[in-house]
């Protein structure tokens, strides 16, 4: 496609002033407007045909074909042919989970070859998925201006390839590798799985940082020396992952929607679960139960939890607590630990996931995830400058004293909350995990 440019077209309007003013002062002159449109329609004759042609362009986009959500990646663009442009405008059009409003824009530069010549335009861009799915790369526009910069001359490719956007594996590779090497000394070695737990495995002599509370008194009366006793790390514990999908999962924090937030601190726990060799389960709910997996002990079932992850849907109704955690409750046959990612804002819509959650506690161990709402806390700490800013700051400090309200409720239930910001989910999750197990509390 070859059309002109704003240049070419603002020395057409020029003309027209001009014309009319001669033809005011010297009628004679009337053939100077035709004579003037005759130029610039050569110009523009001249213009089209000088340059690269957009015919003998070849495109080559490079990208891979799946990303995990949030995480970075490159989209690769490379025009040739026999003769390309210094310069070259490029537009994308792609799935909005790539780019807000689905379009992108960019710039070609050309690389130089050793003897001067442009032969090849290139360009990374850097994007990065918000959602998970299936984005479609659709299409792609790439036009430069002629050597006078009169037309442009644009074509279109039709690229059709679609990036499995999936839960993202980034936070398992480093957090996961960071965590056990900080949490080596527990639960990694058969020789290492005597200090903690609740199964009474042997004593030992006392040793400098060992729990003064495991000393055996009598044993040490006994033998007249410090002995302490070793308990047997747990194994083979129920420890289920449930994800709440509902509408407050699905509104976004940090650029990234709080449910994909949730599938990755999932992840990252099912793989140091597996790793530690306890049952791992995952389940996800929202107006009614969606996913409940088997129970995976081996690190190689690792992909089949993350392929039930990537088919946690994004819902925009309300969650049915009730509904779930019975459900869940009449799949458990032995105590388990249940790590619930969940999100509230108000005692009143809370009051039914409490109820559930009572009942859920007198059989089970349960866990409790929630983001801080960085947000909300802002602008409730946030100094005021107006009126409209003191109602916002009341209204922040209202929505968190409630929030505050259903954390207290659900610890008196016997239920454990932790709120992690956004960033630190996953490790938070872990740690929380870890601190239970270690506990022997399961």
């Amino acid at each position: 496609m070859i059309y002109p440019t704003r240049r070419a077209i603002y020395l057409l309007l020029l003309g027209a002033p001009l014309a009319l003013a001669l033809g005011l002062v010297r009628p004679e002159l009337w053939l100077v407007a035709p004579g003037w449109i005759a130029v610039i329609l050569a110009c523009l004759l001249l213009d089209t045909i000088a340059g690269a042609s957009p015919r003998r362009l070849a495109l080559d986009t490079r990208f891979p074909h799946q990303v995990g959500v949030g995480d970075p990646f490159d989209l690769s663009v490379t025009a040739g042919g026999v003769a390309v442009p210094r310069r070259a405008e490029l537009a994308l059009a792609l799935d909005d989970r790539l780019a807000a409003g689905g379009r992108l824009a960019g710039t070609l530069r050309a690389v130089e070859t050793g003897d001067g010549r442009p032969q090849t335009l290139a360009q990374t861009l850097s994007l990065a998925a918000t959602r998970r799915g299936q984005a479609l790369v659709e299409a792609l526009w790439i036009r430069w201006a002629g050597p006078l910069g009169l037309v442009w001359k644009q074509r279109r490719f039709a690229v059709d390839r679609p990036i499995s956007v999936v839960p993202s594996l980034r936070a398992v590779t480093e957090e996961g590798s960071r965590l056990f090497q900080r949490n080596s000394w527990f639960g990694l070695r058969q020789q290492r799985f005597r200090g903690e737990g609740t199964e009474f495995e042997a004593l030992a002599e006392y040793q400098p940082g060992m729990d003064r509370r495991a000393i055996d008194w009598n044993a040490t009366a006994r033998h007249v020396k410090l002995l302490a006793k070793e308990y047997r790390v747990e194994r083979d514990n129920r420890v289920v992952l449930a994800i709440d999908g509902g509408r407050t999962m699905a509104e976004p924090v940090g650029g990234m929607p709080r449910v994909d937030r949730a599938v990755s601190a999932a992840l990252l726990l099912a793989y140091v679960g597996l790793k530690l060799n306890d049952r791992i389960s995952l389940f996800s709910f929202a107006a009614k139960p969606h996913t409940l997996t088997p129970a995976y002990m081996h690190t190689q079932d690792f992909p089949a939890l993350q392929r039930a992850a990537s088919l946690i849907d994004y819902a925009h109704v309300e969650s049915n607590f009730t509904l779930a955690l019975t459900t869940l409750s009449a799949q458990l046959n032995r105590r388990s630990l249940i790590i619930l990612f969940t999100e509230f804002t108000d005692a009143t819509s809370a009051d039914l996931m409490i109820r559930a959650a009572g009942r859920l506690v007198q059989k089970h161990r349960l866990l409790f995830v929630v983001i801080k709402d960085e947000e909300v806390e802002g602008e409730e700490k946030r100094r005021p400058e107006s009126g409209a800013d003191v109602t916002r700051s009341n209204v922040a400090a209202a929505m968190l004293r409630d929030r505050q309200l259903v954390i207290a409720r659900l610890q008196r239930l016997g239920a454990d909350v932790i709120e992690v910001p956004a960033d630190a989910m996953g490790a938070s999750a872990v740690d929380a995990y870890l601190g239970i197990k270690r506990a022997g509390s399961l």
